[in-house]
């Protein structure tokens, strides 16, 4: 056991691929490819770099000697000029032209917006997957009726597969928000101290093209169309709101179908995945809960709300900048990441072993199905010759009478019974037993899901087969 705080978000919830993506390994990794971005593009535009210098850089771009930079930041108490230092260790001849012109944003920042980027590409392919076992769901399920319910009271019916295409519709305007992002990233650069570029424009002897040219091809390297066209020290915090608002927004989709598949649980006719040894209750050991659900609930509240930290952030920088985001930013920007990637794996696993029962979705259906034929009943019964007005006011009075039963008595719904027993509607028990095919009261709903997945799933799903296949693991 260990003897210190271990957040929960690592040790339960997030997986190792995202982990990884904000691990100190990654960041000071991405700082040496920073470094040699910076050195290459110099060379190319002119400074004295040589291309032996680059070379030694790149060979020592992931043995980073960890050792030397630690030492190193407890003389100097600073982490950027500490790893600058424990490059040069390693790269003797390269040692005075590394982070040449830059200042500890060009790498700080610069890393930030790669390691974001990296991460919202982790969380695209697991909403994805996600999206491809819904699909799979919804399609299975378009035709099977189910009541439906509107203020959790029960409405005209629909299907088990309409319903989960609903689910689904929120996903896709999740993923739609989630590429404008990933297309909208783009890097610091190379800005200096305030962000006037000055430091460059006196590298380069008052040369603006090249001084352009240097951030396109720092850009073009890292894997990126653009840097910011203006910024102070740091690049707009709008940024990491902008990013953190996406997350909650998958956030609070997830949520909503974990709310549904929670009370479709309590009414027994759907289920998350309970294992053969699984323990619902340590008192009672009947207890099924959709502990699953419950923690993508709890997940997503934690990634709304902390979504409100780089709003905060953002608003309350000074001028060009100033530090108050930089603790902030290690705490939100992360965990908020680590929180979707728990949410999407439990999403994803759910998804994956939902248990259907449709005998229980019928026998709720049937019971409240009487209701809601109705207007049928009495239609048939006016082209029969009745009166409308005198039959809605009947079938009212027998609704009423029928749901007493339902509610005071503990008896089946017998509003049928009730309709064929009075003469005004022409119509016997037989007759109106015909009308009970839940089928013919849920509209078009198989086939609103068959043009959804067709025109709006199927075509995203297609273009991303090779990312498809996902299967996730839950640790607690």
């Amino acid at each position: 056991m260990n003897d210190i705080y271990n957040s929960p978000l690592s040790e339960r919830y997030a997986s190792k691929e995202m982990q990884y993506i904000f691990s100190p390994d990654m960041k000071f990794k991405t700082w040496r490819k920073l470094w040699i971005a910076l050195a290459e593009s110099e060379m190319e535009l002119g400074l004295n770099i040589t291309q032996e210098q680059v070379d030694e850089l790149k060979a020592h771009v992931d043995d980073i000697n960890y050792d030397v930079a630690k030492e190193r930041e407890k003389l100097v108490r600073h982490d950027v000029m500490s790893h600058v230092y424990a490059y040069g260790q390693q790269c003797p001849k390269a040692k005075g032209i590394i982070h040449l012109g830059a200042t500890s944003c060009y790498v700080g920042d610069n890393t930030d917006i790669i390691v974001m980027t990296e991460a919202l590409k982790l969380v695209r392919k697991k909403l994805l997957n996600v999206i491809n076992e819904l699909a799979k769901f919804a399609d299975e399920y378009k035709a099977q009726p189910t009541l439906a319910f509107t203020h959790f009271q029960p409405a005209q019916p629909t299907t088990v597969g309409k319903r989960a295409t609903l689910w689904l519709m929120e996903l896709k305007l999740d993923l739609d928000d989630l590429d404008y992002m990933i297309d909208s990233m783009m890097l610091l650069g190379s800005k200096g101290t305030t962000g006037t570029q000055a430091s460059f424009l006196e590298l380069f002897e008052g040369d603006h093209e090249k001084i352009k040219e240097l951030e396109k091809k720092i850009a073009n390297k890292m894997g990126f169309e653009k840097c910011f066209p203006v910024s102070g020290q740091t690049y707009s915090r709008k940024m990491d709101t902008r990013v953190l608002n996406i997350l909650a927004g998958i956030a609070a989709s997830a949520h909503k179908f974990s709310n549904d598949i929670r009370l479709l649980q309590h009414l027994k006719e759907i289920e998350e995945p309970f294992e053969k040894n699984q323990i619902g209750s340590s008192a009672m050991a009947y207890k099924r809960n959709p502990m699953r659900s419950e923690r993508i609930a709890s997940l997503a509240n934690y990634v709304m709300v902390t979504a409100l930290n780089p709003a905060i952030t953002s608003a309350t920088q000074w001028f060009e900048r100033t530090l108050d985001d930089s603790a902030n930013k290690r705490l939100s920007v992360p965990e908020c990441f680590l929180a979707i990637d728990g949410i999407l794996d439990l999403y994803l696993n759910v998804v994956d072993g939902l248990v259907v029962y449709p005998k229980v979705i019928e026998k709720r259906l049937m019971s409240e199905l009487p209701f809601m034929a109705t207007e049928n009943i009495m239609m048939d019964a006016v082209k029969a010759g009745g009166d409308r007005q005198e039959l809605h006011e009947k079938i009212r009075t027998l609704s009423m009478e029928a749901g007493k039963n339902v509610k005071e008595k503990g008896l089946d719904n017998n509003l049928l019974e009730l309709i064929a027993a009075d003469e005004s509607f022409n119509m016997t028990l037989e007759d109106l037993q015909k009308t009970m095919d839940p089928s013919k009261y849920v509209g078009r709903s198989p086939e609103q899901v068959e043009e959804f997945l067709r025109d709006e799933i199927k075509p995203i799903l297609d273009a991303n087969k090779d990312v498809l296949g996902l299967t996730a693991e839950i640790n607690v």
